[in-house]
């Protein structure tokens, strides 16, 4: 478009930032005021991502383990038997098969010590009458095992890390917002200078 210069390609950038940082007779207000934003974005951000990763990270463990010792609390693992045969799987004793799991009704006893049946999902090609291992909550229902503190571990990394990028985005997104008003003011400028400049150049027929 005309009146608009294309961005430099990345191997130019640093070349492009110092330029603005650097005194020049052609560098412009808006330069050096994109130049220290983008700057001071840096290293807020620097500054800024270690606490939030901690803080985020510390929140959430303390966070999880309250859930995993709810869990602990309201779980209950207790044998259940199944009520009819599991599924036949396509390739048995295939690495698939190994890790295939079917829905099937089984009986159990709830927390209370009373009978339950619910379906859950068992390895392929149990008969009927076999027992497996399941957890049930307080209100004999089949459920997950209470978080244990591996996973605990892993679910604070987890948000530790999503912290950690959602500073840097935020500094991004806030420094190409800025960036574009700049351009913005700065083609609005050239359109003016230009107005005002190009009819000195327009010569009468």
């Amino acid at each position: 478009m005309p009146g608009r210069t294309p961005p430099p390609p990345p191997q130019e950038l640093p070349r492009v930032v110092a330029w603005r940082l650097r005194r020049n007779p052609l560098r412009r207000r808006s330069d050096l005021v994109q130049a220290w934003l983008g700057l001071g974005l840096l290293l807020a951000a620097l500054a800024v991502t270690p606490v939030a990763t901690v803080l985020v990270g510390d929140a959430a463990h303390r966070h999880y383990t309250r859930i995993a010792v709810r869990q602990a609390d309201t779980r209950h693992h207790t044998t259940a038997t199944l009520l009819q045969d599991a599924r036949q799987h396509p390739e048995p004793g295939s690495v698939e098969a190994r890790k295939t799991r079917y829905p099937t009704r089984v009986r159990f006893a709830d927390p209370g010590g009373h009978v339950r049946t619910a379906t859950t999902d068992v390895p392929p090609a149990l008969r009927k009458g076999s027992t497996i291992r399941v957890w049930a909550d307080t209100d004999g229902n089949i459920t997950d095992p209470p978080l244990s503190p591996g996973r605990v571990r892993d679910r604070a990394k987890g948000a530790a890390v999503i912290a950690a990028l959602g500073v840097q985005a935020t500094a991004a997104a806030a420094y190409a917002t800025a960036a574009r008003v700049i351009q913005r003011r700065n083609v609005a400028a050239w359109d003016a200078a230009w107005a005002e400049t190009a009819p000195r150049w327009t010569t009468s027929p």
